[in-house]
């Protein structure tokens, strides 16, 4: 008797921290945009938040969505994708708002005038989704297409979580290219850190795919130089402190 109510007791432990692991994956990801979307709105000012971090994790979670279709894996990183997309739109669309508010533009530019120059660079919000959306169906037909390829369906998990390691480099190089982390947000970074360490032991517990363990542990390499940018640079400065201070940054995700 004993035994069996160890048994189910155990069990209920395991299910509730497989739950809460679940719930910290599908919701973790966008817990570092929270004080930057409040920041956005309170001093109505997207300087310091680069739109194009939208861009590399819209792209990111729908090709890891399409994966998905030739390669099973847990339902909780499929959610995680989901509410990444959605909190992207989000973000796109106050930082859209906020700029056309702020900007006085000679002109509009929009998606439908196909300039490479301007690529996400639009003045409206319904450009980007325009975009989004082109974009999500021509992926979605050639995935499709080639569902049979196992090297295509491989090769597009694999691109999918890479775009995703990669997107703190923009800021590994814009701190190496201004010898500076000033106006970067450190608790920003340790919460990438945090985050990226935590998602890689998940995917690695659960036997996920081996391009996401091994683009997570990529991943965790970015967020460690960055922050040996953020020691060597207050410690060795190299060139004189600005009196302008950008407003947070955000330039990746968990």
């Amino acid at each position: 008797m004993e035994d069996e109510m160890f048994e189910q007791l155990k069990y209920v432990l395991n299910q509730l921290v497989t739950w809460i692991a679940a719930g910290a994956m599908v919701f973790g990801g966008v817990v570092p945009y929270i004080p930057q979307y409040r920041d956005i709105r309170r001093t109505q000012n997207a300087e310091g938040f680069s739109t194009y971090v939208c861009l590399v994790l819209l792209v990111a979670n729908i090709l890891r969505i399409l994966f998905r279709f030739g390669h099973y894996f847990e339902t909780p990183l499929l959610w995680q994708s989901i509410v990444m997309i959605a909190t992207m739109l989000i973000m796109l669309n106050l930082c859209t708002n906020v700029r056309v508010a702020t900007e006085l533009q000679t002109k509009r530019r929009s998606f439908t005038d196909f300039e490479w120059s301007h690529f996400w660079s639009w003045s409206r919000f319904v450009d980007y989704m325009q975009c989004v959306v082109a974009f999500t169906l021509l992926v979605a037909y050639i995935t499709y297409l080639m569902l049979d390829s196992s090297v295509f369906v491989e090769t597009l998990g694999f691109l999918a979580v890479f775009t995703e390691a990669m997107l703190g480099t923009p800021q590994l190089y814009c701190n190496y290219q201004n010898k500076s982390t000033e106006g970067m947000s450190i608790k920003m970074v340790m919460m990438w850190t945090s985050g990226d360490t935590f998602k890689t032991g998940y995917f690695l517990l659960t036997e996920a795919p081996v391009q996401f363990w091994t683009c997570g542990l990529l991943q965790v390499g970015v967020d460690i130089a960055i922050l040996f940018q953020v020691y060597y640079y207050s410690r060795y400065p190299q060139k004189p402190v600005s009196h302008t201070v950008s407003h947070t940054t955000s330039t990746k995700a968990l």
